[in-house]
């Protein structure tokens, strides 16, 4: 994919300073770039870079003033960033337009398929199942009976959405995660076995939801599990039975969510958090990597830290006396040494009185 720097800056609504026909192939770091590279410059700190850059254009702010001379193109834009992600969605998506039925694959005769679609080889699409149009289903991937897939949606290869679940349009699923695996149900038995609760809803995922490598999102026991519109899911996350995640949540990589739970819209979660079963979490909450969460929070927007969680400002006082106790512990053993000291004095002028 090529595109000009004046075709660049009729896309983003940019003003051009430099070489019109500069031709840009690619998209590279700023340190990094090339002849045929474009690149961005949004944090202050890599200013350097641009001045013995060799790439072509560079994306800059409005109001970025050098203080040498360039021999670069510039694209003065509002937000640097979010120009360089449209022209990255733009590279990307030339690089993912595939369209037809690769073979050997098999699609039942009675599935539902939409129109400009891509089916790897060796993908399975059930009986019943409805394929939206210009979706992406690429090799080993599996949609089982009865399963929706919404438009524009992207199903990477090795993905498996199990029968009766949904997947709505415009999302990105990558390889190796499972939609509507068997929540975790098991009945304690008088012997001490356990015996399977067959678990007989399903997973809803709502439009716009990117979910990352290697995830589990089980079906419900009765009903859905739900994942809302926009959320974001990194790779290894495991979501239990009955949850549902609000609007607009991103959680990262390990993170464990147990049965029941329901997060709010526009959550924040960090890394390895783990969730207590059947709690309600406000709308907003915060929480820092490897925060323990036992029980509800009904407070919305605010942050928290710690296993089990406290509040974010509390949690980070509590580890500044933490991280002092060794010199607080030599502190208490010197004081009681003085105070043995004055004890002993005092008994001995008793003494002797």
């Amino acid at each position: 994919m090529q595109l000009k720097a004046s075709e660049l800056c009729e896309i983003l609504d940019g003003q051009l300073e430099g070489n019109a026909n500069a031709v840009i192939e690619r998209v590279s770091k700023i340190e990094e770039g090339d002849h045929a590279s474009l690149s961005f410059l949004a944090n202050p700190k890599y200013e350097s870079h641009i001045y013995d850059t060799d790439s072509a254009i560079v994306l800059v702010s409005e109001n970025f003033q050098p203080e040498k001379e360039l021999k670069t193109t510039l694209i003065r834009v509002k937000d640097p960033y979010s120009a360089f992600t449209l022209i990255l969605s733009k590279f990307f998506d030339a690089v993912l337009h595939k369209k037809g039925i690769e073979q050997p694959s098999f699609i039942d005769e009675t599935a539902k398929v939409g129109n400009d679609i891509y089916v790897g080889a060796f993908a399975y699409v059930g009986v019943n199942a409805s394929i939206g149009d210009n979706v992406k289903i690429y090799p080993n991937a599996y949609v089982g009976d009865n399963a929706i897939i919404g438009d524009n949606t992207v199903l990477y290869a090795g993905v498996r959405v199990y029968s009766g679940c949904v997947v709505g349009s415009n999302c990105i699923i990558h390889s190796g995660t499972v939609i509507g695996s068997d929540g975790f149900g098991f009945a304690p038995q008088k012997d001490g076995s356990y015996k399977k609760i067959p678990q007989t809803g399903n997973v809803v995922i709502e439009d716009h939801v990117e979910i990352g490598a290697n995830c589990s999102i089980d079906r419900a026991t009765m009903g859905s599990t739900l994942i809302k519109r926009g959320v974001k899911l990194d790779n290894l996350i495991q979501i239990a039975h009955n949850v549902e995640i609000g609007e607009n949540t991103v959680i990262a990589a390990q993170t464990g969510i147990s049965g029941s739970t329901k997060l709010g819209k526009q959550n924040v979660v960090g890394g390895q958090v783990g969730f207590a079963g059947h709690i309600v979490i406000a709308d907003g909450s915060q929480f820092g990597a490897q925060s323990g969460i036992l029980g509800s929070i009904k407070e919305p927007y605010k942050g928290w830290m710690g296993s089990p969680a406290g509040e974010l400002k509390e949690h980070l006082k509590a580890q500044a006396v933490f991280r002092n106790l060794p010199k607080l512990d030599k502190q208490v053993a010197e004081l009681r040494r003085e105070i043995a000291q004055i004890v002993d004095t005092l008994n001995n002028k008793e003494t002797n009185s």
